[in-house]
């Protein structure tokens, strides 16, 4: 019997035909709650586990349901065609999806039973045991390093980074799925070539890595916290200036024998 289809867990969108995090044609699940508290998260609505009521072109607008895997797999079954045919699949994302393990662990299970490739985004913040147990039915994990020194990974995110460095290494050691470094790039925090030179280097030494990506700093989520009554800490943070992100590939490249893309 598969129970797992039967779990149940707190999401607060379902996004369909997405060419984003992962590869091809993806429908993307986000989990709602986070660990962190990240100055530039353009999903504020996914920080708190709890339902939430976000003003959204002036009318109230409920953010965050509860729904069974069973619920979620027949929107993502809608899709298959188009994964056959791109290479794509489901991708959980968030919020931090590890933060609902028993939930996560279930979608994932229910795609790979189904054929589906799976993917995750997730900045790996929990103990390695909750991780241990999704690896076996996850193709790629999508993980952020944002900045390699705590004290400024913690003044710009609430948290600071020894437990997603040391995850990170124990999921490439582990040889279970595809590995690949995100990197956020944010004006001010981790913008200099260095910073991102820094990243890359410790990338490269976790087994079996190739591939690091660089996402553009942006404002697309700056609506969604006055929807939510909060302020937004970045809105005086200028736009990273034009050329500046090349550039810093090209030091990722100059310095590292990984892949770097701009965008995920």
């Amino acid at each position: 019997m598969n129970d797992y289809l039967n779990v149940t867990g707190r999401i607060f969108d379902i996004q369909r035909y997405s060419i984003h995090d992962g590869t091809g044609i993806r429908t993307i699940v986000f989990l709602k709650g986070c660990a962190l508290r990240c100055r530039w998260c353009c999903n504020p609505e996914s920080q708190e586990f709890a339902v939430q009521t976000m003003l959204v072109n002036g009318k109230p607008k409920t953010i965050g349901r509860d729904v069974t895997v069973r619920e979620v797999m027949q929107t993502v079954r809608r899709d298959m065609p188009y994964y056959g045919r791109s290479g794509g699949g489901l991708t959980l994302s968030g919020g931090e999806s590890l933060l609902q393990p028993e939930f996560a662990e279930a979608l994932l299970h229910a795609a790979k039973d189904m054929g589906i490739t799976t993917a995750m985004e997730s900045m790996g913040y929990a103990k390695f045991e909750v991780i241990e147990k999704i690896l076996p039915y996850l193709d790629t994990y999508l993980m952020d390093i944002k900045h390699m020194r705590p004290d400024k990974h913690k003044e710009f995110t609430g948290k600071e980074n020894t437990l997603m460095l040391e995850n990170a290494r124990k999921i490439a050691e582990s040889r279970m799925c595809e590995l690949i470094i995100r990197v956020p790039v944010i004006p001010g925090f981790n913008d200099t070539k260095q910073e991102i030179q820094e990243i890359a280097a410790y990338a490269e030494t976790l087994a079996g890595v190739s591939q690091i990506h660089l996402l553009p700093y942006h404002r697309y989520g700056e609506g969604k916290y006055e929807g939510l009554g909060r302020p937004y800490l970045m809105k005086d943070t200028p736009m990273l200036p034009e050329g500046r992100i090349e550039q810093l590939q090209e030091a990722v490249e100059r310095s590292t024998a990984l892949k770097c893309r701009i965008g995920g």
